[in-house]
């Protein structure tokens, strides 16, 4: 031990293997991230299998990067921390057996933490790290945290005791769509569940639509770069009040979202669902014949073996003066369809597999960052369906979370997860809360993707607290936070 208050975070709940070592909750020394994504990108989305034998593979070269890029080895740690849920049951159980490994090994303390905590922690790193002198033990911080020290409510020397004014927080991301309000109290954190998704959270709902109109995984960055040339008024997509269900008596609903917390007592106006836009997108494909358009796009990024009836209408729908060559019905085209350029046949399975298993993350395709890019991947109509799928969804969570800071007093709010990152969300949600006397704050770019920086981070007031875990910690795959 160095006695430097240096913690390893270990994340490894989906589909980023990563690891970080950061002093005392406020200084990162160190952050290594490896993505899946081309692993995965084939697919349209995460296959959990895959995701473990990724992370069995990087997560030996993932930690010892971090050691060296902090400039410490093994013995300079003061606790390993590690992701214990919620997410994928046996890429968790990668990161949590190395981390028990490393811990005993070393003789030092194992600390959990939940992926959510982590989440919001993140905002915490950011704003400690952004603000001159500002750190876990002394200095402005977030939150209003005038950090002090206090024996009668400090477990360890020198813990850090904030201020009591809560936050709200909205975790938004692939997996998660949750309300928080955060309480800093007796040098840690306590958390309050206010609202979540009851099906879908909203990141997936991006990945889920980018995949229907052809888009390559993940698709949030490429809606919200597509979306910024087109009409957000377009098409008229509308959220419903959610309402209580009278024959459940009160009992949580039979949906995946209520599996992993308990959402009878939360109020139906602070509660999420993106299964319902999700269908309306599927459905205005369908009624504007936007099908052979969105099979175009997707043999442009990733060619694959199909039918011969689906290469029938990939075929018509990029070279519409050869459509009656292809043998077998003809198909109809529509005027969006006929605007695509020609991309390349679809290759054999197997060639086209083992292209992408030595294919680099970097030479995947990129979002357009001109409207002349946008215009050759979509045309106008299906820019203006993007803008509007994204304008509905953002508006539904502003509508949302600022209904629940009034509600309960808030002054800040808090803006973490994957989602955060969408430029159209920060920028109405930083309007918003300018106009209502609100403080907003969000991670950084890289802090708002999964990292291993947030859980060291969120793990440092657990190590002041002696929160440790104990030699049978396991994955906890629908792990809650906030009761």
């Amino acid at each position: 031990m160095s006695g430097r208050g240096l913690i390893l975070g270990i994340e490894s709940s989906c589909d980023e293997t990563a690891a970080s070592v950061v002093e005392r909750g406020a200084r990162t020394l160190s952050s290594v991230v490896a993505s899946q994504i081309p692993t995965h990108a084939r697919y349209g989305g995460v296959v959990p299998e895959l995701a473990s034998r990724e992370h069995l593979r990087a997560i030996v070269p993932v930690v010892r990067a971090a050691l060296a890029q902090a400039g410490i080895t093994l013995a300079d740690l003061d606790a390993i921390a590690v992701t214990s849920g919620p997410g994928l049951a046996g890429a968790l159980l990668v990161g949590i057996t190395y981390a028990k490994a490393l811990a005993f090994a070393q003789n030092i303390p194992l600390i959990a933490i939940n992926h959510l905590e982590g989440h919001i922690h993140a905002v915490l790193l950011n704003e400690r790290e952004s603000t001159p002198g500002a750190s876990a033990t002394g200095g402005p911080g977030l939150v209003s945290e005038t950090w002090e020290t206090s024996e009668a409510n400090s477990p360890a020397e020198g813990s850090p005791r904030p201020s009591p004014e809560p936050a709200l927080a909205l975790v938004v991301s692939g997996g998660h769509t949750h309300i928080y309000l955060a309480r800093p109290a007796h040098g840690s954190w306590s958390y309050s569940l206010i609202g979540r998704t009851l099906d879908d959270a909203a990141g997936e709902a991006y990945d889920k639509v980018a995949k229907l109109l052809g888009l390559p995984y993940p698709g949030g960055p490429w809606i919200d770069a597509l979306a910024r040339y087109g009409n957000p008024q377009a098409v008229p997509f509308a959220f419903s009040q959610i309402k209580p269900k009278l024959h459940l008596a009160g009992k949580a609903p039979r949906t995946k979202g209520a599996k992993t917390s308990p959402i009878a007592s939360l109020n139906p106006h602070f509660l999420f669902s993106f299964s319902g836009i999700k269908t309306a997108v599927l459905r205005y494909v369908e009624l504007h014949d936007l099908r052979p358009e969105a099979h175009a796009r997707a043999a442009r990024f990733f060619p694959r073996k199909s039918t011969h009836a689906e290469q029938a209408l990939d075929l018509a729908a990029c070279h519409p003066e050869r459509a009656q060559r292809v043998e077998g019905p003809a198909f109809p085209l529509s005027a969006a369809a006929q605007t695509l350029g020609a991309p390349s046949f679809p290759q054999p399975l197997a060639e086209r597999m083992g292209n992408l298993s030595s294919q680099p993350a970097s030479t995947f395709p990129k979002p357009p960052k001109t409207k002349e890019e946008a215009l050759a991947l979509c045309p106008q109509p299906t820019l203006d369906l993007i803008a509007s799928f994204q304008h509905a969804v953002v508006g539904d969570l502003m509508k949302k979370t600022f209904a629940a800071a009034e509600a309960l007093g808030a002054r800040r709010i808090l803006i973490t997860g994957g989602v955060s990152a969408n430029r159209e969300l920060r920028a109405r949600f930083t309007t918003e809360a300018a106009r209502r006397g609100i403080h907003i704050l969000f991670p950084t770019l890289s802090l708002s993707t999964d990292n291993a920086a947030m859980i060291a981070t969120a793990a440092w007031p657990r190590f002041l607290s002696g929160d440790f875990a104990g030699p049978d910690l396991s994955a906890d795959p629908s792990l809650a936070l906030g009761r």
